[in-house]
């Protein structure tokens, strides 16, 4: 039996870069191994192929011009003619994800990963101004990638924007260069100390750091404010604390909180304020489909709801 075909999707606006990152993806890293593929544009940007260099690295380029010629048959066409070890699509930035995730892609053809490039010079502008389609085109990424970085760009809220709608993605910072910018994102609260305090303001940061982060918070005691999820369908001795975060509006508000071992659960009320210190353990649960951190609580005082009860990733 033949082997699947893999197909890499690459997503974002037009001029964020996708041309660019998939020329660097074959000229530079040496990434096709001389296996035939085929590239499959969907929008015409500023910056064209070098059709020449594609065929020395064994590579055709063809063009899909509308959303309504995208179709099974056209793709068969495709398959068919080039016979392609490989696919880029390099998507449109207009036209919706779920039209390709949903489309019957030829036999063997498999998405196996999708990289979406975002310019860091328009991100936060397109996110409070066109925030639907920004989500649209990175919701389903495995690799975000902002290019075109200075001095100037926060990380941390590029990040906490990117992870408020999609936890799996890494997240890449190139700079104007082209080199990667692996500078460590300072943190706004004390790892070394014998109890992390973790204002409201640092909460989102610190969630998302523990949960992508987890092993470093093994055996770390924390203490936060925090909003008590303890419905009865959840099981004897186990609450979560949590805050509701906003990303960009009132439409991304979502709870999110750690699981609570506790054997006196049932006297913890739901939708109580606390404040809580906690022991975190690093240990397999099925909700994270592996290991990750759970709260074992040290104390739990009651707590006056805050002023703002919203928590924000920006």
């Amino acid at each position: 039996m033949q082997d699947n075909i893999p197909v890499y999707l690459f997503t974002g606006f037009m001029d964020s870069g996708k041309t660019s990152l998939i020329e660097e993806t074959l000229f530079e890293n040496d990434f096709t191994d001389g296996a035939k593929g085929l590239i499959i544009m969907c929008e015409d940007g500023d910056c064209e192929y070098d059709v020449e260099k594609l065929n020395k690295v064994n590579f055709d380029v063809v063009e899909i011009e509308s959303e309504a010629d995208f179709t099974p048959e056209r793709l068969k066409e495709l398959a068919d003619k080039y016979q392609p070890e490989q696919v880029f699509i390099e998507y449109n930035g207009t036209w919706p994800i779920s039209h390709i995730l949903e489309i019957e892609l030829p036999v063997q053809w498999m998405i196996v990963q999708t990289l979406s490039t975002v310019d860091a010079n328009t991100f936060m502008m397109y996110m409070q101004n066109m925030r639907a389609m920004m989500q649209e085109q990175l919701i389903c990424s495995d690799v975000v990638i902002f290019n075109r970085c200075d001095e100037s760009v926060d990380k941390r809220q590029f990040r906490m924007n990117i992870k408020g709608f999609n936890r799996k993605a890494q997240i890449v910072y190139e700079r104007e260069d082209g080199s990667l910018d692996d500078t460590p994102e300072e943190l706004p609260f004390d790892l070394d100390q014998d109890i992390i305090e973790i204002s409201d303001a640092d909460y989102a940061i610190w969630y998302m750091d523990v949960m992508e982060n987890y092993k470093k918070y093994n055996n770390k005691k924390v203490k936060f404010r925090a909003l008590v999820a303890n419905p009865d369908k959840l099981k004897k001795g186990i609450f979560i604390p949590g805050r509701f975060v906003m990303t960009c509006c009132v439409e991304d508000i979502t709870f999110i909180g750690l699981k609570a071992k506790y054997p006196n659960e049932d006297q913890i009320p739901d939708k109580s304020w606390i404040d809580l210190t906690a022991k975190i353990k690093i240990e397999f649960d099925m909700g994270y489909k592996g290991k990750g951190p759970v709260l074992y609580p040290i104390s739990i005082e009651p707590a006056e709801k805050p002023e703002d009860d919203l928590v924000y990733f920006s």
